[in-house]
């Protein structure tokens, strides 16, 4: 290329001229030219096209980063002597070679903030009404009209949700009746009467603990596995097929989990209640002395119908805020597999928050009314 450039003095315009095709190699010395120009002082670099026939894409995309890079170091590089195909074809390019302007950059004020936040919780809590609706309509009411309910995609549910995680809701609450135990024994053998440690315990987990350490184990195992199902499915485009041919994803995927999870939930509760005693029994008649007809006399004396009925009704409150957070964030998902993480994520702290929330609202309610 016959890169020419016409020294002048630094109040003055600089020329290069190019007469040769701009590869990349001529493109690149192009550029440290028009650097080393501006590093003498000269603002003004003008690129005389006077001797070019043709010019290709390649080669305005040169010219393109050449007048922008300059633009950007404070010079004013222009081109100039184009005619024939090369003017045209740099006029039709003309809009490339002026550097975008900066967006504006926006900021909300607090009042915009909190507004977008209640329309965001508004369309939220939109969402979650219709899911409840259509999972109470296809769960309960039209089966009683005949239309029919996936029994053995409710048997796999339960299998998923209840069988399978026996072990580890007895294990945890057996662990904690040992803790709770523990903790009463200490006390109570302050004023020596540390067979109420069984009363305590039997109580403890009959009215509180059982209902909510089940549902926190169960939220974060089957809660974050409705989440990932759904969210997998809705990413991968099987929720929109499903919809493309006429099924109702509320019938197939969401209702058997709802009846699955209120028939497991509660037996998983009073598995996780009889585990929570049989772990203060164990510390009881090992570590205290107890006999096992001392302790099961004074546990007996202690629960009450009432206690195993708060738990019971705890549990499946606690069952439909699993299933329907889980869901609503597993049908919310768009985009891939950082989402469904997301979603996930969002489903299991979602449940745990609510959980403690309406234990608290029913432990409230409870204290006032008993």
């Amino acid at each position: 290329m016959n890169n020419k450039s016409s020294p002048q003095s630094p109040d003055h315009a600089v020329t290069i001229h190019i007469s040769e095709e701009i590869s990349d190699d001529r493109g690149a010395s192009l550029l440290v030219d028009i650097k080393q120009i501006f590093s003498r002082g000269n603002k003004e670099i003008l690129i005389d096209l006077k001797g070019m026939d043709e010019l290709d894409s390649r080669g305005c995309a040169w010219l393109i980063r050449a007048v922008r890079s300059g633009s950007r170091a404070g010079a004013r590089v222009s081109i100039v002597g184009a005619h024939g195909r090369v003017a045209e074809f740099i006029e039709l390019m003309r809009p490339n070679f002026n550097p975008s302007a900066p967006s504006p950059v926006y900021h909300e004020n607090l009042l915009e903030h909190l507004g977008g936040k209640v329309i965001d919780a508004w369309k939220e809590s939109r969402q979650i009404g219709n899911l409840i609706i259509d999972a109470i309509y296809w769960s309960f009411l039209a089966p009683a009209e005949g239309r029919g309910i996936r029994w053995k995609g409710v048997l796999d549910e339960i299998q998923q949700m209840g069988s399978s995680a026996i072990g580890i809701v007895c294990l945890i609450n057996f662990l904690l009746g040992v803790v709770i135990a523990m903790l009463s024994a200490v006390q109570l053998r302050l004023f020596d009467m540390q067979i109420l440690v069984a009363s305590g315990v039997a109580i403890g987990f009959a009215r509180e603990l059982a209902p909510l350490m089940t549902g926190i184990v169960v939220s974060a195992r089957t809660g974050a596995a409705i989440t990932a199902q759904l969210a997998t499915m809705q990413v991968s485009d099987e929720i929109d097929a499903m919809k493309g041919m006429g099924l109702s994803v509320a019938k197939f995927l969401i209702a058997p989990k709802v009846l699955a999870i209120l028939v497991s939930l509660p037996i998983l509760t009073m598995l996780g209640f009889i585990s929570g005693v049989v772990g203060g029994f164990a510390l009881g008649t090992t570590s205290m002395g107890f006999t096992f007809e001392r302790w099961w006399w004074q546990t007996l004396q202690a629960v009450k119908l009432g206690d195993i009925t708060q738990g019971f009704v705890k549990s499946i409150f606690f069952a439909l805020i699993i299933v329907v957070v889980g869901c609503h964030n597993g049908l919310r998902v768009s985009g891939g597999a950082d989402e469904v993480g997301r979603a996930t994520t969002r489903s299991v702290v979602m449940d745990i928050f609510l959980i403690i929330v309406a234990d608290m609202m029913f432990a409230t309610l409870f204290y006032f009314t008993t």
